[in-house]
C-alpha cells in the first residue's frame, strides 16, 4: 500500500504558545515540512525559529479576537490551527481554591481555544478543509492533587473538541485532541530544578520521582518533539479520517489504583 504524503508544505499553520516548549517544537516541525508558520504568545520565540510572530495575550476575549483578525489580515486564514497556549494557576487544595483561580484556568485552558476557533474555524468551513488540534493534557484523565482547576479546564477542552468535530466534520474540517503526559520542556526542567534545590538532590532524581509517581512504563519523560510529531501526523493527509478523538502522548502512563 502506498503511504500518503504528509502534504504539509505550503499550509498556513498557527501555533499558539509557540515561543517555547511544545509550541516551539511544533512550530519547528511544521516549518521543516515546508509550511508557512505563525506563532502567537506573550513572549517572543527564539530568533532562529522560522516563523512569523504575532504577540498575543490569549487569556482575554479581546486578545483572542485581535489575534484572529491579525492572522486573517496577514495570511487570509489558516489551514491548521494548533491551540497549544496554556497555563496552570498555583497548586492549592481544591476546597480552598478561589473563584478567581478557577476562572483564570478556564480562561486560559478552555476559552482561549474556544475564542480562537470562533475567529478562525469559520474560514476553514467556508473553504471546505482544515484541521484544529487542541493540545490538552493527561491531567484531564488523571487529575493530580492540588491541580483541580487546570485538570477540569482540560477535561472541558476534550469535551468541547469532540462536539466541535461533530459540528464541522461535514464541511471537511477535522478536530482532534492531543494529551501530552510528563514532557521535559524547558519550563518543566526549570521547575524540576527548583524542586531539586529545595530537596537538596539532583534534577535527575526529581525527574525519576515524577516518572515513578505517574507509573510511566517507558521509564522516562517525553521530549517536546514526541508531541510535535503526533501533532504533525494528525494535521497531515495520513490522518484524513481521524476526527473527534483524543490521542495520548504520555509514555503509556498507567493509573495507580
Amino acid at each position: 500500500m502506498t503511504v500518503p504524503e504528509e502534504g504539509l508544505s505550503g499550509l498556513r499553520v498557527l501555533v499558539t504558545g509557540g515561543s517555547r516548549g511544545l509550541g516551539e517544537a511544533t512550530a519547528r516541525r511544521f516549518a521543516a515540512a515546508g509550511a508557512t508558520v505563525l506563532t502567537a504568545s506573550r513572549g517572543a520565540p527564539p530568533e532562529d525559529l522560522p516563523v512569523t510572530f504575532i504577540p498575543a495575550d490569549l487569556a482575554t476575549e479581546q486578545g483572542a479576537a485581535e489575534l484572529g483578525r491579525r492572522v486573517i489580515d496577514s495570511v487570509g486564514g489558516v489551514d491548521v490551527l494548533v491551540n497549544n497556549a496554556a497555563a496552570a494557576s498555583a497548586p492549592m487544595p481544591t476546597l480552598t481554591r478561589s473563584d478567581a483561580s478557577w476562572r483564570a484556568d478556564l480562561e486560559m485552558n478552555l476559552l482561549s481555544a474556544v475564542r480562537l476557533d470562533r475567529a478562525l474555524v469559520p474560514g476553514m468551513v467556508e473553504r471546505g478543509s482544515g484541521v484544529v488540534v487542541h493540545v490538552s493534557s493527561i491531567a484531564s484523565r488523571l487529575p493530580q492533587r492540588t491541580e483541580a482547576s487546570y485538570a477540569a479546564a482540560k477535561a472541558a477542552l476534550n469535551a468541547y473538541s469532540r462536539e466541535l468535530a461533530t459540528e464541522v466534520g461535514e464541511h471537511g474540517v477535522r478536530v482532534v485532541c492531543v494529551l501530552p503526559g510528563f514532557v521535559a520542556t524547558e519550563g518543566a526542567v526549570q521547575h524540576l530544578q527548583r524542586i531539586a534545590d529545595r530537596q537538596g538532590v539532583g534534577v535527575a532524581e526529581v525527574q525519576q520521582q515524577i516518572v515513578d509517581h505517574l507509573n510511566v512504563p517507558m521509564g522516562r519523560p517525553g521530549d517536546p518533539e514526541d508531541v510535535a510529531e503526533m501533532i504533525a501526523f494528525l494535521a497531515s493527509g495520513r490522518a484524513k479520517w481521524l476526527t473527534g478523538a483524543q490521542f495520548r502522548v504520555d509514555g503509556g502512563i498507567i493509573p495507580v489504583a
